[in-house]
């Protein structure tokens, strides 16, 4: 197991493993599966204890069901959303090896955040009806938009390991503020990965330092090889391993880079969840805290595009990427969902900071009822 990054004559160099624990080939504990599980946990785990505080009527020996269906919405949601938005040829990619489908290639990456958030609407409509007890009856029914509410208390932990997996993957990289060789401020990240993950027509490097990177790569070649990628990826495995001479061989080659991956970890992650939890502390109507959650993720996701490249072969929606396009109906959709909220007589739900009262009474009016029993609302 190597995690570790290495601060180079300026900036720092990427020598983290993308696996835990790597048993043969590509087969092994990625980090990135990890960061997925480590968020489904932390969800079941804080759905468990609002539903304990008495914050949702979701019954707390339901949570794991919840959980179940909010997993199949993120996965799926996120793998169909990656393929519908940036690369549908994988609907009609066949092949006679395993995984045989191309919608079922995980390995090689392409999950949505945006099509995450559509997995995970469709699986809170059918949270919030309910769940059939041993009588046959539904308990923990609630408004749809309150289901909504509680997934934007947890998903942004989700999101932010998630980033951070980007990130030891060496994946979803930002643009360049150094050229390979020259000088880089220190927060600025050397990613050899680049060379793998980016059309060589569009990397930085010359067409000299890409020789002597092919150069360097054809010394690791095993006997019969023709693809130099290959060679390439075993210098990176060394590198990882700790061959201190063959990095400094390669650091001066490879650009670097913003971090974009860390600097979303934060702004998409770690401040939405903050921000969310600063306004659940009181009951608010069903629909603020969801709408809060997109307008504060699109307001971090949009700038951030400025500086992170989009995905290999994506068009643009004119001056904006495909991320900004998406984050901007994010952003849209959230604000007319407060706007709604506000105006409407929906129903005060939640609040973290003391425990609601008869929630399980309150839970069937529906998302234009009465409001419930809690004061200042908002």
């Amino acid at each position: 197991m190597s995690l570790n990054l290495v601060l180079a004559d300026s900036g720092w160099f990427h020598t983290i493993s993308p696996y835990l624990w790597r048993i043969s080939g590509d087969f092994g504990l990625r980090w990135y599966g990890l960061s997925y599980l480590l968020a489904f946990v932390l969800a079941y785990l804080m759905l468990r204890w609002l539903s304990v505080r008495g914050v949702t009527p979701i019954p707390k020996d339901r949570v794991a069901d919840a959980m179940m269906l909010l997993v199949a919405g993120v996965i799926v949601g996120g793998r169909i959303g990656y393929i519908a938005l940036y690369d549908p040829a994988l609907f009609i990619d066949f092949s006679s090896d395993p995984p045989w489908w191309g919608v079922f290639r995980l390995t090689n990456g392409g999950m949505s955040s945006h099509g995450g958030f559509a997995g995970v609407i469709l699986a809170c409509i059918f949270i919030s009806r309910g769940f059939k007890d041993e009588q046959g009856n539904r308990v923990g029914a609630c408004p749809k938009l309150h289901v909504m509410d509680m997934c934007a208390m947890v998903a942004p932990l989700g999101l932010m390991l998630g980033r951070i997996a980007n990130f030891i993957n060496g994946e979803l990289l930002g643009k360049v503020i150094a050229l390979p060789g020259a000088h880089s401020p220190w927060y600025g990240v050397r990613y050899p990965q680049e060379i793998l993950e980016r059309p060589l027509d569009t990397l930085p490097q010359t067409p000299e330092q890409l020789d002597q990177i092919v150069s360097l790569s054809t010394q690791y070649m095993l006997p019969g090889e023709q693809d130099w990628g290959l060679g390439y990826m075993r210098i990176l495995d060394l590198i990882r391993s700790g061959d201190e001479a063959l990095r400094l061989q390669l650091e001066p080659l490879i650009s670097a880079r913003y971090p974009t991956q860390l600097m979303q970890a934060f702004f998409d992650g770690l401040l939405v969840f903050v921000i969310v939890w600063i306004i659940a502390y009181k009951p608010r109507r069903v629909g603020v805290l969801g709408g809060s959650m997109l307008i504060v993720y699109a307001l971090g996701r949009i700038p951030m595009d400025f500086v992170r490249l989009p995905d290999a072969g994506v068009s643009q929606f004119g001056p904006l990427t495909r991320g900004q396009g998406y984050s901007l109906l994010m952003l849209i959709v959230g604000i007319i969902t407060l706007i709604v909220a506000h105006r409407s007589n929906y129903v005060v739900m939640g609040g973290w900071g003391r425990r609601s009262v008869s929630l399980a009474s309150e839970s069937g009016n529906a998302e234009g009822g009465a409001e419930s029993k809690h004061d200042d609302p908002e």
